[in-house]
């Protein structure tokens, strides 16, 4: 029991952190930057509690005689709550300087984003499909209502209105999709539905699949997939800096969790299906997303559509999981990792520049920017290259491994169109480097602006070229090849199936 209870502490402090901030809120005399500060000690205290539990547990069951086998502790579990608790973090320390400039911002703000990230963490260790569905709509709603937090701002309050009916609709694909689940089998537990369909391999098959189908239906829309992604664009742009950024780089990573936990242990008896049918939906993806960025001119809609774009080079990995791809599922975990890295710089930047400028992030916003802010520029010309999977940076690294995964697995063409993407996006990210060096400005060079915001998303930039080629330099600092063991040790983790 105290092992248990130590193992949920790091949940405890955040939802406890969450209702602090909210019964706090009601004091007019606490500032904003008091609110901020009180969500990141609480979250920096769940995060170093969660980090020395990281190795420390393998295939343990929660408060097992309470909640029998709903809540699993593994380091695959362990380690998306790391970077639960880091998106946070940064999204918070990088917006300091826009929560002050923003008015409409109080303590029920940041209450709202401990409780998604609460629903996440949840997510993680969830190890049946109800209790999936409910963490998955804990950390839902509170997104939906931190996208239009700014109840003045009309984009915000449509972005969010598109966001609740469509994400409310594709929830119910997953709960349809349990229901049948239980009438086939009897249980919604994770490994009593493996353990059915292993001991009837021709019993209700078809409803199974079905109901898998329904599931994953859910989790397409929740990752923006194609044809699921009309709400992405719109939702991106309304929604403020910081929850864009959260959304990308953390809540997308959180819907990955439960749909990689659930793909290599109940999917796995279907492989052949749903291999033919990632592969349809990767290849719609990676197109789809492809156009929608280029066809951009608002830099927040094209990292918006760049984000569809990525979700399908992930689908490719998926797809190569249930072919005998070996390493897909372990680059699926560094990819995320990457990708939280550059997401988060890129649009850390945003959210500083539009705190201090007040002004749309387009193309042209950009002109002659790195003559203004030669050091800002910089850094988004790092997250640019990473996005766009150039070598010596940690996004070029992440897309070998998941075209390596894809060759490994037999899948030449998805392989090469991926490739063929990845060259593509060089124009819409190549545009914004060409636009800030080679176009000049009226405006004065300023000095870097030394602050938390600024300090942060240094270290973002920092991080993302140390990925690509820092490994090895500094013996005794941890490179590429700490992330990718720790990537691999997650999933071993949740291969073995003990129930």
């Amino acid at each position: 029991m105290i092992e248990d209870i130590l193992l949920a502490l790091p949940l405890a402090i955040v939802v406890l952190g969450a209702i602090v901030l909210m019964l706090i809120s009601h004091f007019p005399t606490v500032s904003l930057k008091k609110y901020n500060l009180i969500a990141v000690f609480f979250l920096v205290c769940a995060f170093i509690l969660k980090l020395t539990q990281l190795d420390d547990s393998n295939h343990i069951y929660l408060f097992e005689p309470l909640f029998n086998k709903m809540f699993v502790i593994d380091t695959f579990s362990n380690l998306f709550d790391l970077l639960f608790l880091a998106g946070a973090i940064v999204t918070l320390l990088i917006n300091t300087h826009y929560f002050q400039e923003r008015d409409y911002y109080n303590g029920e703000f940041f209450s709202l984003l401990l409780f998604s990230v609460f629903g996440m963490m949840m997510l993680s260790h969830a190890n049946e499909l109800v209790t999936a569905f409910i963490s998955l709509e804990i950390a839902s709603i509170s997104v939906y209502i931190l996208v239009g937090y700014n109840k003045n701002s009309l984009k915000s309050s449509e972005a969010m209105l598109t966001y609740i009916v469509l994400g409310a609709l594709s929830s119910t694909f997953f709960i349809l999709g349990t229901a049948l689940i239980y009438g086939v089998v009897g249980s919604t537990f994770i490994g009593d539905i493996y353990s059915f369909i292993q001991n009837n391999p021709t019993k209700e098959i078809t409803m199974l699949i079905v109901a898998l189908m329904f599931i994953m239906v859910t989790i397409l829309f929740k990752i923006g997939a194609v044809p699921f992604h009309s709400w992405v664009i719109d939702v991106y742009q309304g929604a403020p800096y910081p929850i864009t950024m959260f959304m990308a780089a953390t809540f997308k990573i959180a819907v990955f969790a439960i749909f990689l936990r659930l793909y290599l242990i109940d999917f796995t008896h279907f492989y052949d299906i749903f291999s033919k049918i990632l592969q349809v939906v990767a290849v719609v993806t990676l197109i789809g997303g492809s156009w929608l960025a280029i066809s951009q001119n608002n830099l927040k809609r094209m990292l918006a559509g760049s984000s569809i774009v990525h979700a399908g080079y992930l689908l490719i990995a998926l797809s190569s999981i249930g072919l005998g791809a070996e390493f897909a599922a372990p680059a699926i975990v560094f990819y995320l990792m990457s990708y939280f890295l550059s997401a988060v710089g890129a649009f850390g930047i945003l959210s500083f520049i539009a705190a201090q400028r007040r002004r749309r992030a387009t193309f042209d916003d950009f002109k002659g920017f790195s003559q203004e802010r030669p050091y800002l520029a910089a850094m988004m010309t790092i997250f640019m290259l990473s996005l766009a999977g150039f070598p010596s940076t940690i996004g070029f690294l992440a897309k070998f491994y998941i075209f390596l995964s894809a060759i490994e697995s037999g899948q030449i063409f998805l392989a090469g169109l991926g490739i063929t993407v990845a060259f593509i996006s060089i124009y819409y990210y190549f545009k914004l480097i060409a636009l800030m060096y080679f176009y000049p400005t009226d405006e004065e060079p300023k000095k870097f602006p030394f602050g938390i915001s600024s300090s942060v998303i240094f270290l973002m930039a920092l991080l993302t070229i140390w990925g690509g080629v820092g490994t090895g330099w500094i013996p005794f600092l941890p490179g590429v090849d700490t992330l990718v063991e720790t990537a691999k040790e997650a999933i071993n983790s949740i291969s073995v199936k003990p129930y």
